[in-house]
């Protein structure tokens, strides 16, 4: 039985519960048409919480996952927000967490099909889902490609199991290998995570994991420096990490090795070969839409007048809770229309991860806004040698890219 709301959870759920007609009332934005949509999945259970993460996710045994309970609660969550983007064909879906291959293919192909009988995906849709390569997990994987998967990203972070001890990671070298390899078996295109400058890393120990991970001919590799974020295990106990200057050494050679391989850097922390870069994730960073259902999920949303941003409870109990209960509750517990003073950093907080940066119709094609909105911060970059802009398009210079957090502080409102 689920447990009635408590009239304040009540009350406050309720208040984030969007008005469409208040959406669509006019305003100060006049988009010229309603950027391309995407679906995040947030499935936030792990076998274990890693001491570097700080994504809402939580450790669960995998033998008994509410896998059933929690579906049935995406799917009324998705319901509920159809209003939002009745009509709007979906671009990609990203199954997201947390480990979403701990739930079995029967399911991921249930919510899939469950997903595909209320929303109208493009025929060529991408659809991604995160993976980690413990042994079980990876005998799933060809089932995964059959349950509609058709894009795998793997958490392998490291080939040496040293590291992946000092990270908590649950697998070990040799799981990570029988991943890739049963990855690239199953699927026509699969990503593989990496993390460098890893407590007690050495460039010998990084030169080593790129090796072994471009010995696999990886379409897509996404490759994140090791930070420590507030509210992690990390951030209370600090790893002695690798210095400054011996990270930007190891970012180098990432981005040589890489090239050398055939895998071209487009976006900050992504390298793909030709026609494998993630679909998915470039929409972040041209600023499209995306729909986000699942404990923790976030969305962006734009209307003809404005654009508002959305946060879903993050507890997996109160979020089923909240589904379950529908009417007067919903699972949306923060729902804020962008300001029109916030548009400009926002943008260009996504836009600028990318290599080849953006035209600049696209800003005001996604804003609302005129150029003009940034003409003062486009002028500061390219008098600091941090960006390159002409009439028609903008991008980072090489230094830009290397200093992105003071390329963005130019277009804080």
């Amino acid at each position: 039985m689920i447990p009635i709301l408590a009239q304040a959870d009540a009350d406050q759920a309720q208040a984030a519960v969007p008005d469409l007609a208040a959406l669509m009332r006019p305003g100060t934005l006049q988009l010229q048409g309603l950027p391309p949509l995407s679906l995040y999945v947030h499935i936030p259970w792990c076998l274990r919480k890693c001491p570097y993460c700080d994504f809402n996710s939580h450790a669960h045994a995998s033998g008994n996952l509410p896998q059933q309970a929690y579906t049935q609660a995406l799917l009324l969550d998705l319901e509920a927000a159809l209003p939002l983007v009745w009509g709007r064909v979906i671009h990609s879906v990203f199954i997201g967490g947390g480990t979403p291959s701990l739930f079995d293919p029967h399911t991921i192909g249930t919510l899939i099909g469950d997903i595909r009988a209320r929303l109208r995906l493009a025929p060529d849709c991408e659809i991604t889902m995160e993976a980690n390569p413990g042994t079980f997990e990876k005998e799933r994987f060809r089932d995964f490609a059959g349950a509609g998967v058709t894009r795998l990203s793997i958490g392998v972070q490291s080939f040496h199991d040293g590291h992946l001890q000092a990270l908590g990671r649950v697998h070990d070298r040799a799981q990570s290998l029988a991943a890739v390899e049963e990855a690239a078996q199953a699927f026509a295109t699969f990503n593989l995570d990496l993390m460098y400058a890893l407590p007690g890393q050495t460039l010998d120990d990084l030169q080593a994991d790129l090796a072994t991970a471009l010995a696999f001919a990886p379409p897509h590799l996404s490759i994140y420096q090791l930070t420590l974020e507030p509210n992690t295990y990390f951030a209370t106990h600090p790893p002695v990490l690798p210095s400054d200057d011996t990270a930007y050494d190891m970012l180098d050679h990432i981005s040589a090795a890489a090239q050398a391989a055939g895998l071209e850097r487009y976006e900050v922390s992504a390298y793909a070969r030709p026609h494998h870069a993630c679909w998915h994730n470039r929409n972040y960073w041209e600023f499209g839409d995306y729909l986000g259902i699942g404990a923790g999920a976030h969305s962006k949303l734009s209307f003809p007048h404005r654009v508002i941003r959305q946060v879903r409870v993050r507890d997996p109990a109160l979020y089923m809770q909240r589904a379950q209960a529908g009417g007067g509750s919903s699972t949306v517990t923060q729902s804020r229309e962008v300001s029109r003073a916030d548009l400009p950093f926002e943008f260009m907080l996504n836009a600028l991860r990318l290599k080849d940066g953006f035209a600049l119709a696209l800003f005001s094609e996604r804003t609302g806004l005129p150029v003009s909105a940034i003409a003062a911060g486009l002028r500061a970059g390219q008098e600091r040698g941090l960006l390159e802009a002409d009439l028609v398009h903008v991008r980072p210079t090489p230094r830009g890219f290397d200093f992105l957090n003071d390329v963005h502080s130019l277009f804080l409102p």
